[in-house]
C-alpha cells in the first residue's frame, strides 16, 4: 500500500488515505457517515472544486454542505443545465436566457418559440427535468482548446458564448457535458442529476422562475414571494442594455476592443441622471400635494445610498426645493445600549440599535416648524454628542434620510404616511455573462465595498469578504423583506463599472493569502473578473456613483 496519498479532511480534524486519481467523491463515499450531511462539492487547499475533482498530491480538503454558499452556487448551476437539457429536448431550436434572481429564484425567458409561453408547456419542461433526475446522468466536465469548444456551442446556437470565448482569447476552455449537450457556467457542478432532486419551475410574467432547493428546508424548493416593483427595475434596465446593444459581457467586451467604452459610460450615466430627476419629480408632486416633506433612501451595503442622496439633492433644488439632509447614524444608541447578535457581537445593523423613540420626536418637532438640535454619533467614544448644530424645515424644505432601515415601517412609526416618500436602491445588474450565467447582485455589491473598504478605510479584502456572511444576515433580516414598500426604486448598477472596478479590485484581491479560508472567495471574484476586458477609470465623471467606490468625486463623504 506503499502507494496511498493522504488528505488532510478539516471536517473530521484528520488525516484520510487514498489513492493517486480518486475523486473527491470517490473519498466521500468513504467517509460520509462520519461527516453526518450529504456533501455536494468541497473546498481543496482553499479553493472550491467539484466533486468530480481528482486527486494526485495531498491536499486539505473541506467538504461542503447543500447549505453553504458555495454548495448553493453548485446546486443552482446543475439546475441551471437541467434546465437547458429540458429546452433543449423538449422545445428544439428555443434560446433560453437565465436573466436574474428575484422571488426567491431566478427568472427565464425562452426566445424564439411560436407564440407566448404556456403554462402547459412550463409543465412539460418541469416533468422533463424530473426525469433527468431519475434518469441520473453525470455532469461531465472537459477541457478543450477554446477554438474547439467555440465550434461546439455554435452547431448548439449558442452564439454569446461563442462571443465569450472569442473575447478572452483563452487557449483552453472548461465546459460541461450531460447526456451529450455542452455549456458552461462560472464554476463547478454536481457530478449527477439525481442529487438535483428538489426544485420547482413556475410560470412567471412572461417567462418562467426557476425556483433552487431551500437551504432551511430540507426537501422543499425555495417559496415565491411578491417582488413586482423589483421586477419592474430589472426589466427597465434590461430593455436600455437591449437597445445599447450590450446586454452580455462578450458584447461589453467587444465593445470596449472597438473604443466604445467613453460612449458607454456617457449613456449609461446619462440613463443615471435621467432616473434620478424622475424621482425627484416624483419627490416635488407629492411635496405639492401636501405630502413628502421626509424622504427615505434605503438599501443594502454597497448600492450607493449616499452619491445617490446627494445627486437627488441636488435635482431637488433645480425644481426650487431646500433639501436637508439627516444622518441616521447620529441617532445611534450608546455603545453600551447596542443589542447583541447571536453570536454576542455587537450588532449595528439592528434597528433597535438606533433610537427610534429621539429620532421620530425630532421628525415630529420638525415637521412642526419647531427649531431642532440634531444629535453627532462619536465613533471614537461610541457616544452621542450635541455640538449645536440646530435646523429647521424652511419653505418648500424636504428631509433626505439616507440609512438601510429607511423601509421598515417602525423605522418612523410615529410619522404620518402621506409625510414619507420611500426610495430604494440596489445595484441590480442587468448584464449577463451569457445566457445561461447571471451576474449576481451580491458579488457586484462585495466587490464595490472591497474596493471601497481598502482604499478609504484601510480594511483589508480578507477583513471584508470575513463580514460579508454577517452583513448579508442583516440584510435579509432588516432590508430585503421591506424593499416593496417603496415608492420609487433606482438601480445603481452600471453596465460598464465591473470592467471599470475590476484592476483595482484584483490588486486587493491577489494580497489575500492561500493559507486562510477567505482565499476561496478571493480566488473565485478574480475568476470572476477574468472575464471581463478592463476599462479605465479616467472616462468616469467626478459626480458618477461609482466614483463612491473608486475615489475621485466631486462629492464630500
Amino acid at each position: 500500500m506503499s502507494d496511498l496519498l493522504k488528505i488532510y479532511c478539516t471536517n473530521l480534524q484528520r488525516y484520510i488515505d487514498f489513492n493517486g486519481g480518486d475523486s473527491l467523491l470517490d473519498i466521500y463515499n468513504t467517509i460520509a457517515p462520519e461527516l453526518g450531511f450529504e456533501a455536494i462539492c468541497a473546498r481543496v487547499n482553499n479553493k472550491n472544486e467539484g466533486l468530480g475533482y481528482r486527486l494526485f498530491r495531498p491536499k486539505m480538503v473541506e467538504f461542503l454542505p447543500y447549505a453553504s454558499d458555495s454548495g448553493r452556487r453548485v446546486y443552482t448551476r446543475s439546475l441551471c443545465m437541467m434546465l437547458y437539457k429540458a429546452v433543449n429536448d423538449t422545445l428544439p431550436g428555443a434560446r433560453l436566457k437565465i436573466e436574474h434572481s428575484i422571488s426567491h429564484g431566478y427568472f427565464c425567458r425562452l426566445l424564439d418559440i411560436d407564440g407566448p409561453l404556456t403554462p402547459e408547456t412550463v409543465v412539460k419542461l418541469r416533468h422533463r427535468m424530473q426525469e433527468l433526475v431519475r434518469a441520473d446522468y453525470q455532469f461531465v466536465r472537459k477541457e478543450r482548446m477554446s477554438e474547439h469548444v467555440a465550434d461546439i456551442f455554435r452547431k448548439q446556437g449558442l452564439a454569446d458564448k461563442v462571443r465569450l470565448i472569442e473575447s478572452l482569447h483563452d487557449l483552453y476552455t472548461t465546459y460541461y457535458t450531460l447526456d451529450s449537450l455542452a455549456d458552461s457556467y462560472y464554476g463547478s457542478l454536481a457530478p449527477h442529476t439525481g442529487m438535483i432532486d428538489t426544485f420547482d419551475l413556475l410560470p412567471y410574467h412572461d417567462g418562467m422562475l426557476l425556483l433552487p432547493r431551500d437551504p432551511l428546508v430540507p426537501g422543499a424548493p425555495c417559496t415565491p414571494v411578491a417582488q413586482e416593483k423589483m421586477f419592474r427595475a430589472f426589466t427597465d434596465y434590461q430593455e436600455f442594455n437591449h437597445i445599447i446593444g450590450v446586454t452580455n459581457v462578450g458584447e461589453l467586451n467587444d465593445a470596449v476592443a472597438a473604443g466604445r467604452s467613453a460612449d458607454l459610460i456617457n449613456v449609461a450615466e446619462a440613463l443615471h441622471n435621467k432616473r434620478i430627476s424622475t424621482i425627484a419629480d416624483m419627490i416635488t408632486e407629492r411635496f405639492e400635494e401636501g405630502g413628502a416633506r421626509i424622504v427615505l433612501v434605503a438599501g443594502p451595503s454597497s448600492s450607493g445610498k449616499t452619491t445617490f442622496t446627494k445627486r437627488l439633492a441636488i435635482q431637488l433644488m433645480t425644481n426650487l426645493m431646500r433639501p436637508k439632509m439627516i444622518s441616521l447614524d447620529d441617532y445611534f444608541v450608546d455603545r453600551e445600549h447596542t443589542p447583541r447578535d447571536a453570536d454576542g457581537e455587537r450588532d449595528y445593523e439592528s434597528l433597535y440599535a438606533l433610537d427610534l423613540d429621539r429620532f421620530n420626536a425630532d421628525l415630529n418637532a420638525l415637521l412642526a416648524g419647531e427649531e431642532v438640535e440634531l444629535p453627532y454619533y462619536n465613533f471614537a467614544t461610541g457616544t452621542r454628542e450635541y455640538r449645536g448644530n440646530r435646523i429647521r424645515l424652511e419653505e418648500n424644505s424636504v428631509l433626505l434620510i439616507e440609512g438601510i432601515h429607511g423601509l421598515n415601517p417602525e423605522l418612523t412609526a410615529q410619522i404620518e404616511e402621506r409625510m414619507k416618500f420611500k426610495i430604494y436602491i440596489s445595484a441590480l445588474t442587468t448584464i449577463a455573462i451569457d445566457d445561461h450565467n447571471w451576474i449576481p447582485t451580491t458579488d457586484n455589491r462585495l466587490l464595490r465595498r472591497i474596493v471601497r473598504d481598502h482604499k478609504y478605510r484601510g480594511t483589508s479584502a480578507v477583513d471584508t469578504i470575513r463580514r460579508w456572511p454577517s452583513v448579508r444576515r442583516g440584510e435579509d433580516r432588516w432590508i430585503f423583506p421591506y424593499q416593496e414598500n417603496a415608492d420609487a426604486m433606482f438601480n445603481s448598477s452600471l453596465l460598464f463599472e465591473l470592467a471599470v472596478i475590476k484592476e483595482q479590485a484584483e490588486k486587493v484581491l491577489e494580497a489575500v493569502p492561500r493559507d486562510i479560508p477567505e482565499y476561496s472567495e478571493a480566488y473565485r471574484l478574480r475568476k470572476f473578473l477574468s472575464y471581463f476586458t478592463p476599462i479605465s477609470p479616467e472616462f468616469i465623471p467626478s459626480t458618477s456613483l461609482l466614483r463612491e467606490f473608486l475615489g475621485g468625486s466631486s462629492f464630500r463623504y
